[in-house]
Parts: structure tokens; sequence; C-alpha cells
């Protein structure tokens, strides 16, 4: 069975709302459903402000997003020791975006983190919405995922 290395970092504010271990499982849910050999990942868990910032630097949007992926294996490659593991990358997501998009929608926070997570991790895995037959394909994916997980899909 592979090992998934997932780290997983909270804002010190959010400690109370979302948990760390809760965000491990449905990361590795997803890369278990996309059968993803040994690996490492990281996911932060962070402000407005701060993944305004982010999108702002390395995708050119002016606002806060939800949820930015940064793949490791984009880009010039990076070679590893053959004993690592492969590092797949970080996957930011806003809870004060989450949050509302939640209460907008009428879910619970936990579908909407796991949604997000779900979506960032599929990112890392090289699955993308631009075109509408990608993005068939990766809503599928998170459909499968967040039923593995026992979550409803919105």
């Amino acid at each position: 069975m592979a090992t998934h290395d997932v780290l997983v970092s909270i804002e010190p504010d959010f400690a109370r709302r979302v948990q760390a271990d809760w965000l491990t499982g449905i990361a590795r849910v997803t890369l278990e459903h996309e059968e993803v050999g040994d690996c490492q990942l990281s996911v932060a868990v962070t402000t407005d402000a701060e993944i305004h910032a982010l999108n702002r630097q390395y995708a050119g949007e002016d606002k806060p997003t939800d949820v930015l992926s940064f793949s490791q294996e984009e880009g010039e490659s990076f070679v590893a020791p053959p004993d690592e593991p492969r590092h797949l990358g970080d996957v930011i997501i806003s809870l004060e975006t989450a949050e509302r998009q939640a209460s907008e929608a009428g879910h619970d926070l936990d579908a909407e983190m796991a949604h997000l997570l779900a979506h960032g991790v599929l990112h890392l895995l090289g699955y993308d919405h631009t075109e509408a037959d990608e993005e068939r394909e990766m809503r599928e994916h998170e459909r499968s995922v967040l039923a593995k997980a026992g979550i409803e899909a919105h």
C-alpha cells in the first residue's frame, strides 16, 4: 500500500473550525482513489488576505479565491533523490471563502472544505477545467472522491 505523507498547516485562529487530521484523511482518500503511489503534499488553510496575495502574485488575479494549487511537477523538473517519495506540491485553501461559499450553497463547512481539497489535489495530479470536457472529467473525479469519503458532492 502506498504511503501518502500529508502535512497540514492551519492558521492558528482557525484551529477550532477545521481539523488537520480530517483534512489529511480527505487528501489521502483523493490520492488512493486516483491510485497515486508514495508521495508527499502540503495543505495550508489560511485567510482571504493571504490567498488574495498569493492569487495576485502567482495567478495574476487581484482578488481572494477559494483554493490554489502549486504543483511541484510542472515547469522545470526538480531531481529528487531516488529513495524520496514524489512531492506533488501545495494546496492552499481560504477558510473564510470556504465558509461563505458553504453558507451561500446551504451545506456545511466540512463538505465545502472536502470539495476544495479534493479539487486542489486533483489539480496537483494534472486535472484541469479550462475546457468543457476537462471540467466534466474533473467534476466526475471530484464526485467519486467525495462519495468515497462519505460526503455528498455539490
